[in-house]
């Protein structure tokens, strides 16, 4: 599920006993979590899945509101204001639908109020507002529901494994879901458990003291959101904010010999967006100088930003914890065969260094 990838940590420990062969896993990504039942273990039942209709129609309620909601505060503050003037036959069903989305409950997603966004979705105002997305908090899920809103709306409809993966709900509290990244068959894999946790600055002191005896950490960063401030707090980039959260990760004394994992996440969103908006309207990567075009110039600011987070990991590691094991892996949540391999790799570099710690390599 989507939410505020402001660094994303994920945690493995060795157990003692019956389980020593488990891992535990912490994450703050509830898109992994979610891909990890659909690769791994037995997916989502039916009445699992029709849970998610009250949550997908909430979404569609949302984003829309911020939509419109948002194209009026454009329109204050924008020098040319016309262009996000919604047309006269939607100003009223654009106020009536912004009420809709204001409400604690939101009532069943109906064809003829799946017609009336589509309707407002469609309008040169709200496309214009949504072109600015990254100003006004709209989640990434927003063109996937919207191109698919009459099926949303069916009578009919049970979400699909696509649908409940971009969904957005903010991650609160811990859950725990257990995998092996080889599949539940195999007896050869390790077996993990991963917590799912609450990335918002307020949810970080409910996982803290989850990191006792930690030997391996994934720190899921969304490199997408380099232009994007906080849900938190509108004055501050997403991308510092993660920036801050794995230096300190860095340099706690119980990760000293811990292995980490970085994953570059939403690799598909960025690639999108590079072009289209400079990366260097981050503050971290004001350096950063354009030398192509296209699938290479995507390729180049990839590279600057891996270089930047593969700088911050070796000043920020004492001489002492140099000889920790440092991979990054680029992903894409809701690639579910790049997860699965991405994930088999890193069973595979933590099940070798488990062998070289006990002298069999």
């Amino acid at each position: 599920m989507d939410h505020d990838d402001n660094g994303q940590l994920v945690r493995m420990q060795k157990l003692k006993g019956e389980l020593s062969k488990k891992q535990k896993l912490k994450s703050i990504s509830r898109n992994f979590c979610y891909l990890i039942r659909l690769l791994f273990q037995t997916g989502f039942d039916e009445e699992e899945l029709k849970s998610y209709i009250s949550v997908i129609h909430a979404n569609v309620y949302q984003t829309i509101k911020m939509l419109h909601d948002g194209s009026k505060e454009l329109a204050q503050n924008d020098a040319d204001s016309s262009k996000y003037v919604l047309s006269s036959e939607n100003k009223a069903v654009g106020e009536k639908l912004s009420e809709i989305g204001g409400r604690l409950d939101y009532p069943h997603l109906t064809k003829e109020l799946a017609q009336e966004i589509e309707t407002l979705w469609k309008d040169a105002a709200i496309q214009e507002t949504y072109a600015h997305s990254n100003e006004l908090q709209v989640p990434e899920c927003t063109h996937y529901f919207m191109q698919n809103l009459q099926r949303l709306a069916d009578a009919n409809y049970i979400p699909t494994k696509e649908d409940v993966l971009y969904a957005r709900v903010r991650t609160t509290g811990v859950v725990e879901i257990q995998f092996s990244p080889v599949g539940e068959n195999k007896k050869s894999g390790e077996v993990y458990r991963l917590f799912d946790v609450g990335g918002q600055r307020n949810e970080r002191r409910k996982w803290i003291h989850l990191f006792e005896g930690v030997t391996a950490v994934i720190f899921c960063a969304a490199i997408s959101e380099y232009d994007q401030t906080l849900f938190e707090d509108e004055n501050k980039n997403r991308m510092m904010e993660t920036k801050e959260l794995f230096d300190w990760v860095l340099k706690q004394p119980c990760f000293k010999k811990t292995s980490f994992m970085l994953f570059l996440n939403k690799f598909d969103i960025f690639e999108q967006k590079v072009l289209q908006v400079p990366l260097n309207e981050c503050e971290w990567f004001k350096d950063y100088q354009p030398v192509s075009t296209g699938k290479q110039e995507i390729e180049h600011a990839y590279e600057f930003v891996k270089k930047k987070f593969e700088e911050l990991y070796f000043q920020s590691t004492a001489p002492d914890c140099v000889d920790r094991v440092f991979k990054i892996y680029r992903t894409t949540a809701l690639d579910q065969k790049l997860v699965k391999k991405t994930f088999k790799l890193v069973d595979e570099t933590l099940r070798r260094r488990n062998l070289f710690e006990a002298g069999l390599l």
